[in-house]
């Protein structure tokens, strides 16, 4: 009889799970990194659930607590931690639009604390450095040059970097064509340095093999696909060591520098906000208190207050 019901409860959970997974795709429409994200999420959760053999449809907030305190225990970060119930929590908002439970056992659920850190930010000393740290001679160099100058030029997720194809360029007009997170395009523009690196590239990239249907991918490995985001994660972390930047960096920090110093330069924030293709301006907010840092150290070394002060020391 318990073996019944565990597999009814294996089956109902997988159909419920086909159409989530079904929701987030059409409804939501959401990237592929985001989609895989929900789906690691949800298989902790249920991963939890199978040896107490609870049902999906049944799980009350005190099994979610037990399993929110279990994340906690093995040691994953509390921004991990965070994302992972964030994500429980939209599996279970799905149950009950979608009229499979009549009360939501993770309304009351409640993630980690987590103390708000800000990005590492590069000067621009330091990416000058970083890009001439590339070594031209290598066959990649110049690629990794274009690279560099597009992700900071344009303020491109890794992602959106890999996935950049030469159909998307508008070099005349001076701008690119960006497919975001949720399949949504933005047009950015692209600055003349970078247009030239990349014009550069072209001369490297036309003597490269290329494997069917990867022919219109801009940025291309040497196995002749698109690269990676681990490719390009691996060589920036080499370039910033060699040049002795001894910033924790990624190349989302290339994104980061780049809201940075535009804010810095008296961009607008809603422009930041349209160039970075966020949704909410709250998301780009964050940059304000970059500069706000900045600020408070300007005034700090050069308030004449805070002048005099020193100078009594």
């Amino acid at each position: 009889m318990k073996n019944n019901k565990k597999e009814a409860n294996k089956d109902i959970t997988q159909q419920i799970v086909r159409k989530y997974q079904q929701y987030l795709k059409l409804e939501k429409s959401l990237s592929k990194n985001t989609l895989d994200a929900y789906d690691h999420d949800l298989d902790k959760l249920l991963a939890f659930l199978q040896p107490a053999n609870i049902s999906i449809l049944e799980v009350t907030l005190e099994d979610l607590q037990q399993f929110a305190a279990g994340l906690h225990d093995i040691g994953i970060h509390a921004r991990s931690q965070a994302r992972i119930i964030s994500g429980v929590k939209s599996f279970f908002n799905f149950l009950i639009m979608a009229d499979y439970i009549e009360a939501d056992p993770s309304e009351l659920l409640e993630g980690p604390k987590i103390g708000f850190k800000l990005p590492e930010v590069l000067s621009l000393e330091e990416i000058d450095a970083i890009i001439a740290a590339i070594d031209l001679s290598k066959k990649e160099g110049q690629r990794n040059r274009a690279i560099l100058e597009t992700l900071y030029s344009c303020g491109l997720r890794v992602s959106e970097l890999c996935n950049l194809k030469i159909s998307d360029l508008y070099l005349d007009e001076g701008f690119i064509k960006v497919e975001g997170k949720g399949s949504k395009q933005r047009l950015v523009p692209i600055s003349p340095k970078a247009i030239r690196e990349i014009d550069l590239y072209f001369m490297d990239r036309n003597q490269t093999l290329i494997k069917k249907d990867y022919e219109d991918y801009l940025f291309i490995s040497k196995r002749g696909k698109n690269i990676s985001r681990i490719m390009v994660f691996h060589f920036i972390k080499e370039l910033a060591q060699q040049a002795n930047v001894t910033k924790n960096i990624s190349p989302h920090t290339f994104r980061h520098s780049f809201a940075t110093h535009l804010l810095e330069g008296g961009a607008n924030l809603r422009a930041i906000q349209s160039m970075l293709g966020h949704e909410s301006i709250a998301t780009t907010e964050i940059y304000t208190h970059i500069d706000r840092n900045m600020l408070r150290n300007e005034i700090i070394e050069h308030h004449p207050r805070n002048i005099k002060y020193r100078l009594r020391e």
